[in-house]
């Protein structure tokens, strides 16, 4: 059985506009050269990567969003911030 996280540090971090750490769609360090797609680069894409840690994240994509979990920082939802 998959172990639920109830943490809601990546959305709260989201939410308040921090600085990400991480690449959301590479993964790389955000002070890195970052290679996107053009679709990324337009910011149709769900992110991948978590902000915080780096982590590849699970990713559901759905017709009206995504929603993408880390396991160590929560989950977050496209509808949280807007996008769709």
């Amino acid at each position: 059985m998959a172990r639920v996280n109830n943490s809601t540090e990546l959305l709260e971090a989201l939410l308040a506009g921090d600085t990400p750490a991480f690449h959301p769609n590479t993964g790389k360090p955000f002070d890195e050269e970052q290679r996107l797609s053009p679709s990324a680069r337009a910011g149709f894409e769900a992110p991948r990567f978590c902000q915080l840690c780096g982590r590849r994240m699970v990713v559901q994509v759905r017709p009206d969003g995504w929603e993408a979990q880390c396991s160590r920082h929560g989950s977050v939802d496209s509808v949280y911030l807007g996008k769709r």
